[in-house]
């Protein structure tokens, strides 16, 4: 029997309360809009900048930093917005998805999943959990 997708809210919330408090770490140690931080791991440098900063929310664009002859499309880019007041953190867009929904009916022209929005919030805790493991920061250019 084919159900239809329905989203967990509350484990979604809980991803992003989980992603927000692993991001708080990470970020530059002011929230002016162009700051960055840099942070090393193994041979690859990943970088967290500030691109919007309000007083109950700042977005950041997180990105793999390459020097390499990487094609664009296949490093990652998030942008993340953190709200402070409720103290969670939202993937806004991701690779070449300019705006997340919650759900996508599949199959689909770009051939989304069901789930991506949750999907792409878990890459997102699981990225930020390499860059507090294995990460080594660097304020300036690396």
């Amino acid at each position: 029997m084919n159900s239809r997708y329905s989203v967990d809210l509350s484990s979604l919330m809980r991803l992003y309360e989980t992603n927000y408090a692993k991001l708080l770490p990470l970020l530059p140690r002011s929230d002016e809009v162009g700051d960055e931080r840099f942070y090393r791991v193994c041979d690859d440098i990943y970088r967290l900048k500030i691109i919007e900063s309000t007083r109950y929310t700042t977005m950041i664009s997180l990105g793999l930093k390459s020097d390499k002859d990487v094609v664009d499309y296949l490093s990652p880019v998030l942008t993340v917005r953190l709200y402070h007041d409720a103290r969670v953190a939202e993937v806004c867009s991701a690779q070449q998805i300019s705006r997340l929904k919650p759900i996508y009916d599949y199959p689909n022209l770009r051939m989304h999943q069901k789930d991506e929005k949750h999907q792409v919030n878990r890459f997102l805790g699981d990225w930020l959990n390499h860059c507090l493991r294995r990460g080594i920061s660097n304020q300036s250019v690396c």
